[in-house]
């Protein structure tokens, strides 16, 4: 019998190799693509995914474990994934029902350019902390308040920016979200003490965050936003049925999740009543929606029932890309949606990526590029910068937010007890930084899912997502100036629990709901 080869360690040149094949071809992508996210990015992420696997090959590992790797990185997302399906759909039908044109027309009586951006990052964050869920919040208020913003005159840059740091700081803290109760159990504290102690850092990033968005409101051109949103509010009106009623819907969908219900049969069920809705308040649509997709020619063919033109209506909605004409330019860019098919792309992107990502776990790659850090860590302040550093680094080569939270987190829990150091300290460095940069990398399932459901680029919002890059820099700060630095006491020590203090990697792919 053949004996089974001994692995070997990869060196961190070795280990470094598909990092450096990423980098550069991602950067050949922005210099030469104009939207480097439609394909290229893609293949780039098979190449370096299949630079690890060679390298991988080359430390005696087998392929069909290295496969193994991406295979499990890619199930583990799988939520993920279905949970984005379903976010085109229920962009879809609460188009046509009214639901989001309703959100734009009732934004625009009450809202002005110069208090606009704070008031979206602070609704989004009320939102967001009441459902737990981020990818929630920007898929239903956070598309109305993109198009209250973009009629207003606003830079769409800016407007994401506002959501996507409104609906991040509330899904950081929330008791319901799944990556606030994660960060604690990697680092092996309670939740209710890691929400307490991450507090003291993201409160101070917040309010920062909101002023920066107050200052830049005050400097806005506001030449032409009034005629602007006034035509727009017009033309809504007219193409549809605005009713309070249809906000029935989305109430629904709020209070499922605050109810704890999945997000997969919560949003699936908000895509359907979105369909009903349309169906009952909103007739005129979906016959539109027929004529144009089915190109029936009424002179010589009678419309069939509206029972037939309602089901392949909402079918379409759910599936595809719905375009409602309209006078107006500003409503014509607006009333679209892409359906499930839209996210097809972002899909493409999100596999590709844990694909690179898992069979850089797999290999142990990821662990021998981070060890060396761990091993020169002598400060507390070097401690967290290096763990916020690690949190990065894996959100961008692992492309998910869950692995930037239990990798460092299962490397770094030795390293914390050893500088006596409290492990919410640990927890609120992971959540400061692994859960809130996720969405500013364009391939993380996090970057690629707003890009897609806002339909702006990561690389347009993410400068203008000021609570998500301030967030890892605070709890930097925090750390050198011994502000609120929690430490172990002697008879505590015995106390922090022994699976959460090892070096080693994480040897299963964590499968948690977005």
């Amino acid at each position: 019998m053949l004996k089974e080869k001994e692995l070997k360690t990869p060196g961190l040149f070795e280990a470094l190799i598909p990092i450096i094949v990423l980098i550069v071809l991602l950067a050949l992508n922005v210099m030469l693509f104009e939207d480097p996210l439609g394909g290229p990015n893609q293949i780039v992420l098979i190449i370096a995914a299949a630079v690890a696997t060679i390298v991988g090959l080359r430390l005696n590992m087998s392929f069909n474990q290295l496969l193994k790797g991406a295979v499990n990185s890619i199930m583990a997302s799988m939520p993920a994934i279905l949970i984005l399906l379903l976010i085109g759909a229920l962009a879809g039908t609460w188009l046509i029902s009214g639901i989001v044109p309703s959100m734009i027309f009732y934004g625009l009586k009450v809202l002005n350019p110069t208090i606009f951006l704070v008031a979206s990052a602070i609704v989004c964050s009320i939102v967001s902390v009441a459902t737990g869920s981020s990818w929630s919040t920007v898929a239903t208020v956070g598309i109305a308040l993109l198009g209250i913003g973009k009629a207003m005159g606003i830079h769409e840059g800016l407007i994401a920016g506002a959501i996507i740091s409104g609906a991040y700081f509330g899904d950081k803290i929330s008791p319901m979200s799944d990556t606030t109760n994660l960060a604690p159990a990697m680092a092996g504290t309670d939740l209710f003490t890691h929400i307490r102690y991450m507090l003291y850092t993201t409160v101070p990033s917040i309010l920062i965050t909101l002023l920066i968005f107050l200052l830049i409101g005050f400097n806005l051109d506001k030449s032409g936003s009034v005629e602007n949103a006034n035509a727009l509010s017009a033309a809504i009106e007219t193409k549809f049925n605005i009713t309070p009623l249809v906000f029935i819907v989305p109430a629904v969908v709020i209070w499922m999740i605050v109810k704890k219900v999945n997000a997969i049969p919560a949003l699936l069920i908000g895509s359907l009543l979105g369909g009903i809705f349309a169906i009952i308040f909103q007739p005129q649509i979906i016959e539109e929606i027929f004529r144009s997709n089915f190109k029936w020619d009424a002179e010589k063919d009678p419309l069939p029932g509206y029972a037939a033109q309602s089901y392949s209506a909402v079918m379409n909605a759910i599936s595809s890309e719905v375009r409602l004409s309209s006078g107006n330019e500003i409503a014509s860019e607006l009333l679209r949606s892409r359906g499930m098919y839209g996210m097809m792309n972002t899909i493409w992107l999100i596999i590709t990526a844990l694909s690179f990502g898992g069979i850089m776990e797999e290999a142990g790659l990821l662990h021998r590029i981070t060890q060396p850090m761990v091993k020169k860590v002598r400060s507390t302040g070097a401690l967290v910068t290096t763990t916020a550093g690690s949190c990065l680094f894996v959100n961008v080569t692992a492309s998910d937010q869950y692995l930037s939270i239990v990798v460092p987190g299962k490397m770094f829990a030795k390293t914390y007890k050893k500088l006596g150091l409290a492990p919410q300290n640990l927890s609120r460095t992971l959540e400061d930084s692994g859960t809130v940069t996720s969405v500013l990398v364009p391939w993380n399932t996090c970057g690629a899912t707003q890009t897609a459901v806002l339909g702006v680029s990561t690389y347009v919002y993410a400068p203008f997502a000021f609570f998500n890059i301030i967030s890892p820099f605070m709890t930097i700060l925090f750390a050198y100036l011994n502000i609120k630095i929690a430490r172990l006491k002697s008879s505590e020590v015995k106390d922090v629990h022994p699976a959460n203090i090892s070096d080693e990697p994480e040897d299963k792919p964590v499968d948690y709901l977005q």
